[in-house]
């Protein structure tokens, strides 16, 4: 039985400094997402994705223009997206005004480049100001990271739990527990954190995995998404669909978790 509504709250367009068919890329995010039953995607903009600034670090300039864009974007399709307004850490005036300007756009979360640590003290100022928005905060997440990685500053569970425990106000949405390594290493670092909601993103559907998550945090914490390619959310869709989860629980995590943590009236579901 599919859920009764389906929220992406992981999603990303492009524009035209990103890639030369955006329009094409747009529309097919669309329509695959009428197919599989998206409701409304969360999206975000990440700047020019490294054509006039790298994907991660992006200058103040590419940063705005992005979120434009993105408005642009949620201003044409009002009831299918929403928009993020996509910060860099780096710049904490900068974003700081980017979240009030994105307010008033109508953006409803606050998508952090990965361009600092997440437990690093800059990130502070910007997880507060999400908090008193009422905001969630959309973090990259590389699942137990064991290196260093170039052209960003990947972060792993440990580091959000310690950003979000400094901010318990404040709710975190842990990107792609099917991307990027050990996700059981992630399970064990934010079990315990409640203000950390990890999305279920990510080309990785390993057997057992979301088994593992719906024991260790239950289905109010999970929160179905797709990322950048919707393929990958479908196969969780499908995922989910042979676990034998109760409705309320397949609903919980494909649209209801997303109705708690946004701010209220973000989404116009009939």
């Amino acid at each position: 039985m599919p859920p009764t509504h389906l929220i992406d709250p992981h999603a990303h367009f492009h524009w035209a400094a990103s890639r030369r068919d955006f329009a094409r890329y747009n529309a097919s995010r669309l329509s695959a997402g009428e197919l599989i039953g998206i409701d409304v995607h969360v999206a975000s903009i990440l700047g020019s994705w490294g054509q006039k600034s790298p994907t991660y670090f992006a200058s103040p300039t590419d940063v705005s223009a992005g979120n434009d864009a993105m408005y642009a974007i949620a201003d044409d399709a009002p009831r299918k997206v929403r928009s993020y307004v996509h910060v860099n850490p780096n710049f904490t005036e900068h974003a700081l005004r980017e979240i009030e300007r994105g307010v008033s756009r109508g953006a409803i979360g606050v998508k952090l480049s990965a361009s600092r640590r997440a437990d690093d003290p800059l990130l502070d100022p910007i997880a507060a100001e999400a908090g008193r928005r009422g905001m969630p905060v959309l973090h990259h997440v590389w699942q137990h990271r064991q290196r260093d990685w170039g052209m960003q500053e990947a972060s792993d569970a440990v580091e959000l739990a310690r950003l979000a425990a400094r901010h318990p106000r404040t709710t975190f949405i842990l990107a792609h527990i099917g991307g990027g390594g050990d996700w059981a290493h992630s399970i064990n670092a934010v079990r315990d954190v409640p203000n950390i909601y990890p999305d279920t993103s990510g080309s990785g559907v390993d057997r057992g995995m979301l088994d593992a998550w719906l024991a260790a945090i239950g289905a109010r914490r999970l929160l179905w998404a797709a990322d950048l390619t919707l393929c990958t959310g479908l196969a969780k869709l499908h995922a989910l669909d042979v676990l034998g989860l109760s409705p309320d629980d397949l609903d919980d995590i494909c649209w209801r978790n997303a109705m708690r943590i946004f701010p209220p009236d973000s989404f116009p579901l009939a």
